[in-house]
């Protein structure tokens, strides 16, 4: 296919949905899985500056956005739990004065048990959080000391109490299958344990050993291939049979509990990334979109001001955008509508029409006419399915 080197017939970037992610880079502990921008604290992280750079940070990129309501705030990490509520309500204020958020907007912090008591949680709630997700990973104490958890499981079990009891009723709980010397019996507990608990949402992902980090440098015994798969079955069974619907490759929610700030990336949305090592996506009318990545570090984080926050930028190729909106948008179990892919790329559809006919020979795709849907095979094969748009660019 020849887009023109503009991107094709632009985007109307008043319909393209924006949300804000926030990173908070500090941990108690490097956890040897994790290959996320974070860092292990040797103290009491600097909370009040790195809020001040944080919203310096949006001041600069509130432009970008200007007219656009936010729909979503998630304030990842790292371990942003181990900021205080007063810091986390002070941010909170901040981005309400920058930006216009939507009257319902979806505001989420991740938190990790051992990191949490009870004023934490009703402070989270106070500052204007209305969605935690927990860091569980796992509810036996074999699992989480072998993962370098911080948290037993009674401190896992608490975390999960207190949210409900400070009146959240937005909860995310984090499980992962597939970890060293787990056994089928083990796995599935987790799952139970977790339903017991009733979140409304639950990721559910597999460990697998990313570059760059300790796992993967010396990497421990993992389960055969068919045991991690009969595990993610099972699971998956009893997160269905109890009502949660498999809506993205790892996220199981509730009715009415799917998490917005992620449908956002995965309907390739826009979104403003500020903190260290913060990812940003922003259309242009033109038809261009641009991605942007903050200094990683956090030091030269808090040291740079203002534009000079920003570690790189680039301008998407408009050979890349099928790949790039397809590496999100396949991830969503019902499929998007070959509509969202001309309105987010600005692309006309007819250029997918090779790669979609593969796919569907394959049995990797559904014979819809109107949209782009993964069937359970194409599901499971996912990195396959996504190479046909990538074979499709290199033709």
């Amino acid at each position: 296919m020849n887009p023109s080197p503009r991107g094709g017939g632009g985007i109307d970037t008043a319909r393209v949905p924006v949300s804000l992610y926030v990173h908070i880079p500090w941990c108690v502990r490097k956890c040897p899985y994790c290959d996320f921008n974070s860092h292990a604290g040797g103290g009491e992280p600097p909370q009040a500056a790195y809020v001040s750079a944080l919203l310096d940070d949006l001041d600069h990129e509130a432009e970008a956005i200007a007219g656009r309501a936010v729909s979503s705030v998630f304030i990842g990490g790292g371990t942003p739990s181990l900021f205080a509520p007063a810091a986390i309500a002070r941010l909170l204020r901040g981005i309400a004065r920058r930006t216009e958020l939507v009257d319902d907007c979806e505001v989420t912090l991740e938190a990790n048990p051992g990191t949490l008591d009870a004023s934490h949680f009703e402070g989270f709630r106070e500052a204007g959080v209305n969605r935690l997700s927990i860091g569980v990973q796992s509810f036996d104490d074999r699992m989480l000391r072998r993962l370098g958890r911080i948290h037993g499981a009674a401190e896992a079990l608490e975390a999960a109490h207190g949210a409900r009891a400070a009146g959240f009723e937005g909860i995310n709980l984090d499980l992962m299958f597939g970890l060293p010397g787990q056994s089928f019996a083990s796995a599935a507990r987790d799952v139970e344990t977790a339903l017991d608990l009733d979140p409304g949402h639950i990721s559910y992902y597999q460990l697998t050993l990313e570059p760059n980090t300790l796992f993967h440098a010396r990497p421990p015994r993992l389960p055969e291939d068919d045991a991690v798969t009969a595990m993610w079955d099972h699971g998956r069974g009893l997160l269905e049979g109890a009502g949660y619907a498999q809506y993205e490759v790892s996220a199981y929610a509730a009715p009415g509990r799917a998490c917005r700030h992620n449908l956002n990336y995965w309907h390739f949305g826009d979104y403003v990334g500020i903190g260290a090592g913060a990812h940003g996506k922003y259309s242009r009318p033109d038809g261009t979109i641009l991605r942007t990545v903050k200094h990683r570090h956090p030091t030269a984080y808090l040291q740079a001001k203002g534009a000079a926050r920003v570690l790189s930028r680039r301008m998407v190729a408009p050979r890349d955008l099928p790949l790039e909106f397809m590496m999100n948008a396949l991830r969503v179990r019902g499929g998007v509508s070959l509509d969202l892919y001309s309105a987010r790329t600005g692309l006309p559809a007819a250029g997918l029409r090779a790669a979609i006919l593969r796919g569907r020979e394959l049995g990797l795709l559904a014979p819809e006419n109107e949209g782009i849907r993964p069937t359970d095979v194409g599901f499971r094969f996912l990195d396959r399915l996504v190479e046909l748009f990538l074979e499709e660019e290199t033709a």
